[in-house]
């Protein structure tokens, strides 16, 4: 399918239309930013680039919503190479921050016209080969799944684009109780081995946790994730039944199907990393589940913010709450 079949055909709401509607967002911010002098006119040079910076929702829309489509239908590069290049985009908006941070205004301008390359790149790939794929191997029901998941990650559009189809009824993630049918589910999910809660308690208890928990299954594929009210990362309904390989950066796969093969064999039951991530501190864990008979069930894994509990010294008790 050509690119101009591609605008004839799609309609306003398509998840397609709207990455067109956000590629000649970032052609505009581009063009814009690449006249402007970050010494002469930093605050409006800022602000532009912070403007751009917000093609972060697009890659995480691509990661976690197109992505686990495509993989269904079999086609992984997408998966395996654009997620690799989109890494590569992001270091050089950190490298740019840094240069702004430090006045440092010829490499911000340099790094800066490296990014514009990059992301023409990026627009080219998607527009000849991405989307045209993507159109043809999808079907309309794939298109209406991916637009109501896409409402947890954003956009880079000032406004919420239209409903797909537009007289469908949109039902916040939070009261989607629909029951995925490529993905097995055992019928007693329902029942705990201790106390008795409702399946809206239970939705509110995963939801009010400060953490970030995502379950992977004996077969590694993602089951479940908790859907708090601000998430450390970024995850939308696409990658329910997804593997897991495929919901990592390309760089750090292999380390996490390590971890996996060794929770599976016995070796280990426990993995923990910390990182630096938007100025804050996350703690990220890995944990083994095994039923009574230590059999390997899959793996869960935790993320949390830890930046302030880092700061706690001393001693806080109950009695001192106000």
């Amino acid at each position: 399918m050509s690119t101009s079949e591609i605008h004839t055909n799609v309609i306003e709401g398509h998840p397609i239309h709207t990455y067109f509607e956000e590629t000649d967002l970032i052609h505009q911010l581009l063009e814009e930013l690449n006249t402007i002098n970050p010494k002469e006119e930093f605050q409006k040079f800022y602000n532009v680039f912070n403007h751009l910076a917000t093609v972060e929702k697009r890659f995480e829309r691509k990661e976690n919503q197109l992505f686990p489509f495509l993989e269904q239908k079999g086609w992984t590069g997408p998966s395996r190479n654009m997620w690799s290049f989109h890494d590569t985009i992001r270091e050089m908006f950190r490298i740019v921050r840094k240069n702004l941070e430090e006045q440092d205004f010829t490499s911000a301008k340099h790094n800066t016209n490296l990014i514009t390359q990059s992301l023409y790149r990026l627009l080219d790939v998607e527009e000849n080969v991405l989307f045209p794929n993507a159109l043809d191997l999808l079907s309309e029901e794939d298109w209406i799944k991916m637009r109501k998941g896409e409402e947890e990650i954003g956009w880079m559009l000032s406004e919420v684009p239209p409903k797909f189809p537009k007289e469908s009824e949109y039902i916040h993630p939070s009261q989607d109780t629909e029951r995925r049918t490529d993905v097995v589910f055992d019928e007693k999910a329902a029942h705990y081995d201790e106390g008795y809660m409702t399946v809206e308690q239970v939705n509110l208890l995963f939801k009010t946790l400060p953490i970030d928990l995502t379950y992977v299954d004996e077969n590694d594929k993602v089951i479940f994730y908790n859907r708090g009210e601000e998430r450390v990362f970024p995850r939308s309904a696409g990658i329910i039944g997804r593997e897991v390989r495929f919901c990592h950066p390309p760089k750090s796969v292999d380390t996490v199907l390590q971890i996996l093969e060794a929770f599976r064999k016995g070796e280990k039951n426990e993995a923990f990393f910390w990182i630096n991530y938007k100025e804050r501190l996350i703690y990220i864990r890995y944990f083994a589940v095994r039923d009574k008979q230590k059999k390997y069930k899959g793996v869960i894994e935790m993320s949390q913010d830890i930046t302030e509990i880092k700061q706690i010294d001393g001693e806080k008790r109950l009695l001192e709450w106000k």
